[in-house]
């Protein structure tokens, strides 16, 4: 098993962060390759995370499924030190709701299939409207750019493909993300998933993009719906930096600590490593009074019942 050339060792200093971090699941990682600038690689995001001790990470790509790539991965350098996941996000690069993505990604052995991010008409209004501000990598291959696409039909009703990617996800026991969907596209969709029995629902950084209230998150969570929080966006050392986790607090208190998970959603060309930001943030909960046993339920149990591990 060969470490990645250039490999880095992220080093934790702080003995009782770096005890939490054991066992810990990371379901957010965006590694290369990628349109978009990356700092690391699949195989240098698993090197990192299990030298701190991590047992599992799943990466994501805006673009395209990354289970082809860890495979690759993998075999050119005898294996990963600890199990790599991916799926496949259903944006235009995929054709978008395509049924057909969904399932080859699964039957490959992908653990997540994510409706429509950066093409969701949340994603690119946020992006229009906030412009710079938003702090969303651009593409380096002169892609064109994204249209949206809408799970819901011209009467506000699922579209059937939706329906048959639920079906598919459900057959295979993964889980369903919603993407970047609006809040009023969510509802619809997780009350879906869960009238058709997908066990494993959730919604991303609910108030990034999303744009979701407290209240509204509550009530996602009392369908069935994990909520997962990207650390970078209480990292103030991100580019994503926008609270503090006095809102992230907030949260987890509507949603409840047992269907709260943080994820790093970090890989970006000049963002902290996803382990340098797990620490900063583990730290942080604790000086703000948060046990350590729920800590580890952000971070370890929560993203690892998720993901069936």
């Amino acid at each position: 098993m060969l470490q990645p050339d250039n490999h880095e060792t992220v080093t934790i200093d702080d003995a009782e962060v770096a005890d939490l971090l054991v066992g810990a699941v990371d379901l957010h990682v965006h590694p290369s390759p990628s349109p978009f600038p990356r700092r690391l690689s699949i195989a240098e995001a698993a090197w990192q995370a299990h030298e701190a001790g991590f047992r599992a990470i799943l990466t994501k790509s805006h673009h395209h499924s990354m289970v082809t790539d860890i495979q690759a991965t993998s075999e050119s350098l005898g294996g990963l030190p600890i199990p790599v996941h991916s799926g496949v996000a259903l944006n235009n690069y995929v054709g978008g709701l395509n049924p057909y993505a969904a399932e080859l990604a699964l039957a490959q052995g992908g653990k997540m299939v994510w409706f429509p991010t950066i093409s969701s008409h949340a994603h690119i209004h946020v992006h229009e409207e906030e412009g710079e501000n938003l702090k969303f990598p651009t593409n380096n291959l002169g892609l064109r750019h994204t249209t949206e696409i809408s799970i819901l039909d011209e009467e506000g009703a699922l579209k059937p493909e939706v329906l048959d990617i639920l079906e598919v996800i459900k057959t295979h026991d993964a889980i369903m993300s919603c993407g970047h969907l609006d809040p009023d596209q969510i509802d619809v969709l997780v009350a879906q998933a869960s009238r058709m029995g997908v066990q494993r629902i959730l919604v991303n950084h609910p108030n990034f993009v999303i744009q979701a209230e407290p209240e509204r998150v509550r009530r996602w969570v009392e369908l069935g719906a994990r909520i997962e929080h990207s650390i970078c966006q209480y990292d103030d050392r991100s580019s994503f930096y926008q609270w503090g986790l006095d809102v992230l607090m907030t949260y987890i208190t509507a949603a409840g600590i047992d269907n709260t998970l943080l994820g790093s959603d970090l890989g970006q060309a000049n963002n902290p490593y996803p382990i340098d930001a797990y620490s900063r943030i583990v730290r942080g909960l604790l000086d703000a009074g948060l046990p350590k046993a729920d800590v580890r339920k952000l971070i370890n149990d929560n993203p690892a019942e998720l993901l069936g591990i």
